[in-house]
């Protein structure tokens, strides 16, 4: 199938847009590797203290023939995520000797869990953490005795700060191993159910911690269709993990080979053989329309709205806005997937998953095949289905169709015909709407604003009895500027709870949501934010704000916002207490949200 002319269209935008940029980034990249593998450039006393520690592999380090992998591990036991990669390390140097090279763990990077931190203090250095995960594993990979990088990270803004970093360090390979998803425990539309009773005073804290507990119950990814199971998708349709990696269970015979095949598959891409495939030239504008592809056709998290721009920005490629909404407005929904439906991640990857959805899509000309990829020349490769046969992976073609159309359909028969995220532009600036979990009735909304600078104020409004009438909140100075755009998901089962008491509720924020949320209409990001004297931080309450995210726009009505001086909020509290003194840094020099809201890149 051609490729389709959208497609096509914004490829080019944004190659052309990129084009100084990327092509800077190119040379540079192509300066370091003309140098070779890099330990041959350092002198003996250098290596010695590299290699040291490294017992029965100390031989073939020295002798500087072998490949060396570094790996960059997000390792740690507090995140379900994150607790499978404690035994990657030994896994992973385990397959290098066994295939003739050398593995060392070059580094940790921080991994904070947004669910620990939701509604908490610590959620405001939680974006601010991607630059810093960055920052951290390009200092690990510093040393300059790697011949390839394995990225060990699954989630919210782990993934996205590795692939920063990986871009920077584009002249050597990068694979991607994931961790799987948890078994799954308590369905999530059950769970969401416990959560509204416990806003409204229904059930007490010990029935809402059994059914939390019910459902995160294991080791592995959260099962809802988050922004942790958003990267792993992102991860196969751009082509970092290996074929069908993403979604299977840890600790399980499956997950343990496609490690061990993962790092077999690191040593064969490096300079030193015949299949050199540095990263620089798989993270292209192809790869990064095809994760945006993969986001609209899957309804994957908004947070990817933030992180994506980010990431292209260290590959030297320029992401807008528009970008997302033109390619969402071709891309069928082919998925439904917690929050979008019933099913968890377990369920759509036993559907068909990725593999199904990617030879779709490639079918229907919505696909760049012609990528790099670490698993080859081709996208193609990934409608493969891994097996696992005599303890080692083989691949095979995959089932090429959908086994419960409920919860995943094929191009031609999608559940919408567009992906379902917009951009939002009008009078009170730029942001975004996820509307593909939002009932279609409820895509228009217009009432008069009520406005807050904290969730904590919209709560006690609603326990107050203050929200009768169809409203729209607005909450203002969630930017990364005022407190480092911290989710605002604690407002979820408040805005539900009204919504289903008959009202028409929307959320208008300069912060952001998470990719648990659902069916609440909510324009987010909106930028420039409140601490830049945004439009936002115009509004007052009882103007008519109108959000239609049938035509994309966001407006105040009947109020010439130029009269008007900014609100000023009381920002002195955002800068101590849980870490927030060493942000300071970071909350000045942070980007528009609509640019990715980097530090670092």
């Amino acid at each position: 199938m051609p490729l389709h002319p959208k497609i096509a269209a914004v490829t080019d935008r944004i190659r052309a847009r990129s084009e100084d940029t990327r092509q800077a980034y190119l040379e540079n990249m192509a300066r370091a590797a003309s140098e070779g593998p890099r330990r041959a450039h350092m002198a003996c006393g250098n290596l010695a203290h590299a290699y040291a520690a490294m017992g029965e592999d100390k031989a073939t380090l020295a002798e500087g023939r072998a490949p060396n992998i570094g790996i960059i591990t997000a390792y740690n036991d507090m995140l379900s995520a994150h607790q499978p990669f404690e035994l990657y390390p030994n896994l992973i140097r385990a397959a290098a000797r066994a295939a003739g090279g050398t593995a060392q763990v070059a580094g940790g990077v921080p991994a904070m869990c947004d669910g620990v931190t939701q509604g908490q203090t610590g959620m405001e250095l939680s974006l601010f953490s991607r630059d810093v995960i960055a920052l951290a594993a390009g200092v690990g990979l510093s040393h300059n005795v790697f011949d390839a990088a394995i990225y060990l990270g699954v989630c919210d803004k782990i993934v996205p700060g590795l692939v920063m970093a990986a871009a920077t360090f584009g002249y050597i390979p990068s694979v991607f191993l994931p961790a799987g998803p948890m078994t799954s425990g308590l369905p999530n539309d059950e769970k969401a159910k416990v959560r509204q009773k416990f806003a409204v005073g229904e059930i007490g804290r010990d029935e809402l911690m059994a059914s939390e507990m019910a459902s995160y119950h294991g080791p592995g990814t959260c099962t809802f269709y988050g922004t942790a199971n958003t990267n792993q998708m992102l991860m196969e349709f751009m082509g970092l993990h290996l074929p069908g990696a993403s979604f299977v269970n840890p600790n399980t015979p499956m997950r343990d080979a496609l490690t061990t095949a993962g790092t077999e598959r690191a040593l064969e891409i490096t300079a030193l053989g015949n299949q050199y495939t540095p990263v620089c030239d798989v993270l292209d504008e192809k790869a990064f329309v095809n994760g945006l592809v993969g986001l609209m056709a899957t309804g994957g998290s908004t947070n990817l709205v933030l992180h994506l721009p980010a990431m292209a920005r260290a590959a030297g490629i320029i992401l807008d806005l528009q970008d997302f909404s033109d390619l969402s407005d071709v891309t069928p929904l082919m998925a439904k997937v917690y929050p979008n439906g019933l099913a968890d991640v377990n369920h759509f990857h036993a559907a068909g998953g990725l593999g199904f959805m990617i030879g779709e899509l490639l079918n229907a000309g919505l696909l760049h095949d012609d990528v790099k990829t670490v698993a080859g020349d081709g996208l193609h490769l990934y409608t493969q289905e891994p097996k696992l046969t005599d303890g080692r992976i083989t691949y095979s073609a995959g089932a090429g169709k959908s086994l419960n159309e409920k919860i995943l359909r094929p191009a031609s028969n999608p559940f919408q015909p567009e992906g379902g995220l917009k951009q939002l532009v009008g009078n009170l600036g730029r942001g975004v709407i996820k509307a593909s979990a939002v009932a279609k009735e409820r895509h228009i909304v217009e009432a008069p604003a009520r406005v807050f600078h904290t969730q904590e104020a919209v709560k006690d409004a609603f326990k107050a009895g203050e929200f009768t009438e169809d409203t729209i909140i607005v909450v203002r100075f969630q930017g990364p500027k005022s407190n480092g755009m911290p989710e605002l998901h604690g407002l979820t089962p408040t805005l539900a709870v009204l919504q289903d008491r008959g009202l028409k509720v929307a959320l208008v924020t300069d912060g952001r949501m998470s990719g648990a949320s659902g069916k609440v209409p909510s324009a987010i990001h909106l930028s420039p934010e409140a601490a830049d004297n945004g439009p936002i931080s115009l509004i007052q309450d009882g103007d008519i704000v109108r959000l239609d995210a049938t035509k994309g726009t966001i407006d105040v009505l009947g109020v010439d916002l130029t009269t008007r001086s900014p609100a000023i909020a009381d920002l002195t509290g955002n800068g101590n207490g849980v870490g927030r003194e060493l942000f300071e840094v970071f909350r000045r020099n942070v980007g528009l949200s609509s640019e990715g809201a980097a530090v670092v890149v």
